[in-house]
């Protein structure tokens, strides 16, 4: 069973830009105040294209799918949110916070996938919708398929009845917690400050109030084999918690974080997180500070066999 995928689905932004709907409760988003919105949408499939060329000169696979232009869909660069495969070949597609964001669904993305991988079954999760109650794919939980468990913080974005009913779906263990940022504000997805490699976690601890809890997520990272590297509160704001470890064609294992968060690593976590890894950051400046989502929330990872 594959703990990291080695196929990755990405989107390519038609009409990328600010959300008003999710700012709500997404506090790294900021409107530009220079950049117009062809401009800034132009600079999103820049960021977009390079990001894919880094990848594919690693010899990872992605398949790239065009953004549809209509509707306009400003976070469709971020699929992980609405839907994720797991490895017991099931598709799952989640409620969404934001009703702009539903749109993002796609049937003929869902058909894609079918043509070309085993697919045993497709969730669809979204009536839970009609009741306000949200889990919004891997942003909201950070999955370990080894051991199966799912750690998630709770949030107006991610709900513990839903997480529960999906966890128990699946055969995984939730491990809840609550997380806040520096001014108290309920973190709205955890893999702001939490990422999981294949024997390592990066994890902004002091996002975790409850000592209790924190202990709890602490001790099952540990006797689940992960070493933890804790990443500040300001480096969360630079998105060190957001990354992905993948691996290429050659089974060779590479952590994909933002030029940004890796500048605000220090050299110690970086060594720490090398000897584990290879880093591989990209630069999608644009992206993450209109967006309000890094590396991580642009890649959907297939965990599907191909056919």
């Amino acid at each position: 069973m594959s703990k990291i995928a080695s196929t990755i689905l990405m989107i390519r932004p038609a009409s990328f830009g600010f959300n008003a709907e999710t700012a709500a409760n997404n506090v790294f988003q900021t409107a530009s105040q220079t950049l117009t919105q062809k401009e800034v949408q132009q600079k999103a499939a820049e960021e977009f294209d390079n990001f894919t060329d880094t990848l594919r000169k690693k010899k990872i696979d992605v398949i790239v799918v065009e953004d549809t232009p209509v509707p306009p869909k400003p976070d469709a660069v971020f699929p992980n949110n609405w839907f994720c495969t797991l490895n017991d070949s099931t598709v799952c597609v989640f409620p969404m916070f934001a009703a702009n964001r539903r749109i993002e669904k796609r049937d003929d993305l869902l058909h894609m996938l079918a043509e070309n991988f085993k697919i045993r079954d497709v969730e669809d999760w979204s009536e839970y919708e009609a009741e306000h109650l949200f889990l919004e794919g891997t942003g909201s939980m950070i999955i370990d398929h080894e051991y199966k468990i799912i750690y998630a913080c709770l949030s107006p974005r991610t709900n513990k009845t839903v997480l529960e009913k999906f966890a128990h779906a699946h055969g995984y263990k939730a491990m809840l917690f609550h997380s806040r940022d520096e001014n108290g504000t309920d973190v709205y997805h955890t893999n702001v400050i939490m990422h999981l490699g294949e024997d390592y976690a990066v994890i902004c601890m002091e996002s975790i109030p409850e000592e209790t809890e924190r202990i709890a997520v602490s001790q099952l990272l540990i006797s689940t084999g992960h070493e933890i590297i804790p990443v500040t509160f300001e480096q969360v704001r630079k998105y060190a918690g957001n990354m992905l470890q993948v691996k290429n064609a050659k089974g060779k294992k590479f952590t994909i974080l933002s030029r940004s968060a890796y500048i605000s690593l220090t050299r110690e976590q970086k060594q720490i997180l090398n000897y584990h890894t290879t880093l591989l950051p990209v630069d999608i400046n644009t992206i993450e500070s209109i967006g309000g989502g890094s590396v991580r929330c642009m890649m959907a990872e297939i965990f599907l066999e191909k056919k």
